[in-house]
């Protein structure tokens, strides 16, 4: 459990391709992160590049959201659902266009054990329909993964604050009507 009360939350995101995933992988790392998400792993392609540039936000933005490359998704989240890794036993909610609605789905999913979001990119393996716990869906048409991962976050977190988990921040930015309100801290 974090500072939310709520179990750690992983978003693994699948088939990375650097030539083409660069700006939607980081962008789904960012919004993993603003959304109250512990974790990125991103299977495919390795560019360290990626880990750093989300490093760098958490560094400056603070918290303590981790991303990390990994090698067999299909075996991670065997080993996350099983709980040999370094949790419990998880649950594993995919994010599908093909899924039952989230807002019927969502309620029936247990919060007391680790939760590892999937959101694909390249063509999914057929064998992750059956190794979820969940195939989820934000909507049936074809969208972005990073709207379909914003909307699942949100509904996720909606009755929990998020803010404490951005500790230690060197730049926070402070709600304002209009411009822009910043501190900054050395």
């Amino acid at each position: 459990m974090d500072n939310t009360g709520l179990p750690h939350l992983d978003v693994i995101r699948l088939g990375h391709r650097i030539d083409r995933d660069k700006r939607i992988t980081s962008h789904l790392g960012l919004t993993a992160r603003a959304l109250g998400a512990d974790s990125i792993v991103v299977f495919g392609d390795e560019d360290p590049g990626l880990i750093q540039s989300l490093d760098d936000v958490v560094e400056r933005f603070g918290g303590s959201f981790s991303a990390s490359f990994g090698k067999s998704p299909i075996k991670y989240l065997r080993s996350f659902k099983s709980g040999s890794g370094k949790f419990k036993p998880g649950t594993v909610v995919h994010l599908t266009m093909y899924g039952e609605d989230y807002r019927e789905t969502f309620p029936k999913i247990r919060r007391d054990r680790p939760i590892a979001f999937v959101v694909g990119g390249t063509k999914v393996p057929g064998e992750l329909f059956s190794i979820a716990d969940y195939n989820v869906s934000v909507g049936n048409q074809p969208h972005s993964e990073v709207a379909a991962l914003a909307i699942a976050l949100n509904e996720w977190h909606k009755s929990v604050a998020t803010k404490g988990k951005f500790f230690n921040p060197q730049i926070e930015i402070l709600p304002s009507e209009r411009g822009k309100s910043i501190i900054e801290r050395e």
